[in-house]
């Protein structure tokens, strides 16, 4: 009998406390692990994770979170031939195994990535802007949100053991949230190999990593408000776990990523011979045979001009003939296994009824010629190419989850766009055309069932991901049957992870909670100024006013001889007075910001080391001849990047004329020096 696989528990390794059932090998149909959770206390799970790994993340800032992501992307790097190794075991050929392997640790690097470039070093995240609520601005309020006190529990589909986990991992470990990862049965031996490298890393904090391998038990009764579920499996469970009585009890918030009958749409203009024919083909072969079809993004709806289908499905098969199906080991193999037997009767029982509304054009569901390999004790079956009847129901309600993939004719965009919504909301889309006008309206079109959508064209071709890659910058997930979830994606997936606050009160307050100055709230002005103070010495609110500067006449035609900027408001008198914004000649705006910089800027070396943007600049305003400026700059946000020796600073930026009206605001970004040696 092969050994139990462990779970990852209560900060150790626990084995069950039965045999379990038994794990094959989805290419040779041996025995290679059995999987069972008896034993384990699920509420103990959740509670350690609550207990111990909560707290433990919530002391670190953003950028911490970040820099341990970016480790252990690092550290699973090193060791992912170990992970390609276990990924052959689950019918995946190489090129699989990278997709699911490096796709996975891609992931962890983007959020590392977006966490210190668009997250502040700090545990809060300010939500917008500041919402004034009073006349006198003295009662002001911000949305924050801050991290949940509860446990991701993540239940996972089979086809990505590697991705999959890491997916979801990812946003909640960047928020503040522990992850409990339970993989799906027939693969969870490549998943335990996975928490076995992140466990052994060292990298992350106790607690905010476990592994249940195996059923989730009476977890669910053991969930609170502040915890969360993420599946990704069929609409029908899906379902069942959305009723759980947990989960209503407690409006647990609960996203599921379903599987979904997901299209993809030939242009009329991509004739035979046309760029965008090849591309179509050749995307659709592809996204039938990459992980045997075995993708919740793959394109199981094909639509065609009615006057192209016979052309389609010849060029498809033609390329088809050329897959080779068999050991992912052996030579030339470009397609192996399903990852179970059970998968593959699956497969087989969803063609029957395709069967019914077509007519197979290529494969067979009962016969396949595999290479090295017993084509009956592996889980192998044929890619699959159906013709359909896209009025008949099961083409858009039937979901054949493998090399399957049926051929739809349209005749015109509005039926095109019906045909379309009857599958109930999708993950993904692609069109194939290049033709821009029937691209905006195919897309606005089926845009309300589809979480996400690729236009395909020979000018993007060669940078394209295709049809079937989640971007971890983008939405994934979809309407209707695909889960009516889209909160994974970017800091979205963030933000799912956490509670969104209204704050109120008075300028000052939510200066001290946010960490950023609120205008309105105390400014400091001190003899120093500000950009001789290293990172470590600013405090928010530290502020220079610099003024009056008078502009003039000479002054504007100076600036637009010089720049070239003539425009009749600054130039022509005449014109400017018919202006009604105006009624007379004005300054420039951008000579309005220069002049201003002119008063704030220390020019001496420094700590500031460079000025890198400006945010928000409105010209509120006009300045006319003879206006007297005056510019208060006061240091509103502080970001350290951790051993850079520097940080990032930004300064609001107010610049008033002689009766006190502001005449332009915009936030001045900098990058400032740390004393030698850090804080």
């Amino acid at each position: 009998m092969a050994p139990a696989l462990r779970s990852y528990v209560s900060g150790s390794w626990f084995s069950p406390t039965d045999s379990g059932r038994p794990l094959h090998d989805a290419v040779t149909g041996e025995e290679i692990a059995r999987i069972s959770s008896a034993g384990i206390d699920m509420g103990a799970v959740l509670d350690h994770g609550r207990r111990v790994g909560g707290p433990a993340l919530r002391e670190l800032t953003f950028h911490q979170r970040a820099g341990l992501l970016k480790a252990l992307a690092g550290h699973l790097r090193e060791h992912r031939e170990e992970l390609y190794a276990v990924s052959a075991r689950t019918g995946a050929t190489l090129g699989d195994s990278k997709f699911d392997v490096d796709g996975g640790i891609g992931v962890l690097q983007s959020y590392a990535s977006k966490g210190r470039r668009e997250l502040p070093n700090d545990t809060v995240y300010v939500d917008g802007d500041v919402e004034p609520l009073s006349r006198g601005g003295t009662f002001v309020g911000q949305h924050v949100a801050t991290s949940l006190h509860g446990v991701a529990v993540q239940v996972n589909a089979f086809n990505f053991p590697v991705w999959g986990p890491l997916e979801k991992f990812a946003p909640a470990f960047l928020a503040g949230v522990p992850s409990v990862v339970k993989p799906a049965s027939p693969t969870a031996f490549l998943t335990a190999e996975l928490t076995r490298l992140v466990i052994e890393s060292g990298l992350l904090p106790e607690g905010t990593f476990q592994l249940v391998a195996g059923s989730v038990g009476d977890m669910f009764d053991h969930l609170t408000g502040q915890d969360l579920v993420s599946f990704t499996g069929s609409a029908a469970t899906a379902a069942t776990l959305r009723a759980h009585p947990g989960i209503v009890r407690h409006s647990v918030r609960f996203s599921a990523e379903a599987d979904s009958l997901n299209l993809s749409v030939l242009g009329p203009d991509a004739a035979p011979g046309t760029p965008e024919f090849d591309l179509y083909v050749k995307q659709l072969v592809a996204e039938m045979t990459v992980k045997a079809g075995q993708k919740c993004t793959a394109i199981r709806r094909a639509f065609v001009p009615r006057q192209h289908v016979d052309a389609v499905a010849e060029a498809v098969s033609a390329r088809l003939a050329k897959v080779t199906v068999g050991n992912p080991a052996a030579e030339g193999v470009r397609m192996g296994a399903l990852a179970s037997l059970e998968q593959r009767e699956e497969v087989r029982r969803s063609v029957k009824a395709l069967a019914d509304a077509g007519r197979l054009v290529f494969g067979d569901p009962d016969k396949v010629d595999v290479v090295d390999a017993d084509a009956e004790r592996g889980a192998f079956v044929s890619p699959m190419l159906f013709v359909g009847d896209p009025e008949r129901a099961e083409p858009h309600e039937v979901e054949a989850f493998g090399p399957v993939s049926t051929l739809l004719p349209y005749t015109s965009t509005v039926q095109l766009i019906d045909y379309a919504a009857r599958g109930g909301g999708s993950l993904a889309g692609s069109v194939v055309t290049g033709d821009t006008a029937f691209a905006r309206e195919v897309v606005l079109g089926v845009a309300p069932w589809h979480g996400r959508l690729l236009v395909l064209t020979q000018a993007d071709a060669k940078e394209s991901t295709g049809h079937g890659s989640p971007m971890p910058q983008l939405v994934h997930g979809g309407p209707g049957r695909a889960g009516g979830g889209e909160e994974m994606g970017g800091i979205r997936g963030l933000l799912h992870h956490m509670q969104r606050t209204a704050v109120q009160g008075d300028p000052d307050t939510l200066t001290a909670i946010t960490g950023r100055w609120v205008a309105g709230s105390q400014r400091h002005e001190t003899d120093v100024h500000p950009f001789r103070k290293h990172l470590e010495e600013l405090r928010i609110g530290d502020t220079i006013v610099a003024g009056p500067r008078t502009v003039g006449q000479d002054d504007v035609e100076h600036f637009a001889e010089f720049t070239g900027d003539t425009f009749y408001a600054h130039m022509d008198a005449e014109a400017a007075a018919a202006n009604p914004l105006f009624g007379e000649r004005v300054a420039h705006g951008y000579l309005v910001v220069s002049l201003a910089a002119g008063l704030f800027v220390d020019p001496d070396p420094g700590p500031v080391l460079a000025n890198f943007g400006v945010d928000h600049l409105r010209f509120l305003t006009p300045v006319k001849f003879g206006d007297a400026l005056t510019v208060t700059l006061t240091c509103k946000q502080i970001t350290p990047r951790d051993s850079a020796g520097y940080g990032e600073v930004r300064w609001d930026a107010d610049v008033s004329r002689q009766d006190g009206e502001s005449v332009a605001r915009y936030d001045v970004l900098t990058l400032v020096a740390e004393r030698e040696g850090g804080k």
